[in-house]
C-alpha cells in the first residue's frame, strides 16, 4: 500500500475531482458527434473546466505554489521554489472522437526537481502515483517496468506527428527502423498514458518528439520510481525543453534509443 504524503494526497483530491466532470463531458461528447463545430468548442471547455478546478484545489491546498498549466501558461507563485505542472486533459483528440483514452496529468517540481507525479484515467478509474524515493502505485497497488529484455519480443508505444507538424518524414524514418526489431508499436494518443503504462510494465519502451512539459512531467516520476529509464532523444536529461522522450527498463531503453540513433542518421 502506498502511503500519500499531504501533497499527493492533495493532488489526488484534485484530480478526482475534475474528473467528475471529465466524465460528465465525455458522455455528452457522443450526443454532440452530429454536429461538425459543436465537439471542439465543447472539448476546448471541457479542458478549461478541468484545469480550473485543478488549479482552485492545488491552489487552496498549497497557496503559494506556482503553476506551469497546458490552458493558463505560467503563474508565477510566492514560493519560488515549488511548481505544478498540469495537463488537464491529454488526449483530447481521444476525447473528442468518444476513445475512453485520456488522462489528467500533475506533477510537482521542488527546486527545479520533479518529485512527484499523478496520471489519473477518469473512464477506466486508473490512478497512477509516484513519489520521489517511494516508488510508483496503481490503485495503490504496487507497479514495476516490466522485465523483458529483448526488443523482439516488445511492444513499444510512440505518437505520431500530428498534421501541420514538419517532423512527418523523421517519424517515419524512426518508425520504419524500430518496427524492423519490435513485437509490436503502439499510439494511444496520450503521452502522459503511455508513460504511465510503461511504469506498470504494459508497454516496455516508448519514444516521442515534440512533447510539451505538462504531457510527460508526471509520466517522468512515475518510470522512475516504477525502476525505469528516462532520457532525452540524444540521452540526455532536456526531456522538458527538448520535447523529446525515451522511456523504458535500462536494457530496453538502451536498445531504443541505439535504434533512434540509427534512423538519425539515415534520416
Amino acid at each position: 500500500m502506498s502511503r500519500h504524503t499531504p501533497s499527493m494526497s492533495i493532488m489526488v483530491a484534485a484530480a478526482r475531482k475534475a474528473a467528475r466532470g471529465l466524465q460528465r463531458d465525455f458522455g455528452e461528447v457522443e450526443n454532440l458527434q452530429v454536429s461538425l463545430k459543436g465537439p471542439a468548442n465543447f472539448v476546448t471547455a471541457a479542458d478549461k473546466k478541468a484545469e480550473k478546478v485543478i488549479f482552485e484545489e492545488l491552489s487552496k491546498g498549497r497557496p503559494g505554489y506556482g503553476f506551469l498549466m497546458e490552458e493558463g501558461g505560467v503563474v508565477e507563485g510566492a514560493d519560488k521554489s515549488h511548481r505544478w505542472i498540469i495537463d488537464p486533459l491529454d488526449g483530447t483528440t481521444n476525447f473528442l472522437h468518444g476513445i475512453p483514452m485520456f488522462s489528467i496529468s500533475i506533477a510537482l517540481e521542488r527546486e527545479g526537481q520533479l518529485v512527484a507525479g499523478l496520471v489519473y484515467n477518469p473512464i477506466s478509474d486508473e490512478m497512477f502515483i509516484a513519489e520521489k524515493g517511494q516508488g510508483a502505485f496503481l490503485n495503490d497497488r504496487r507497479i514495476r517496468v516490466a522485465a523483458r529484455r529483448e526488443l523482439a519480443q516488445s511492444v513499444v508505444a510512440t505518437g505520431i506527428p500530428h498534421i501541420g507538424r514538419p517532423d512527418h518524414a523523421r517519424f517515419n524514418t524512426e518508425l520504419g527502423v524500430v518496427m524492423n526489431e519490435v513485437a509490436g508499436v503502439r499510439r494511444m494518443g496520450s503521452a502522459a498514458l503511455d508513460l504511465a503504462y510503461i511504469a506498470a510494465g504494459r508497454f516496455d519502451a516508448y519514444w516521442e518528439a515534440a512533447l510539451s512539459p505538462w504531457d510527460m512531467a508526471a509520466g517522468i516520476v512515475l518510470v522512475r520510481e516504477a525502476g525505469g529509464f528516462v532520457s532525452d532523444l540524444k540521452g540526455g536529461d532536456t526531456m522538458l525543453k527538448s520535447g523529446g522522450i525515451i522511456a523504458g527498463n535500462d536494457a530496453l531503453y538502451r536498445k531504443l534509443g541505439d535504434l533512434l540513433k540509427k534512423a538519425h542518421k539515415q534520416a
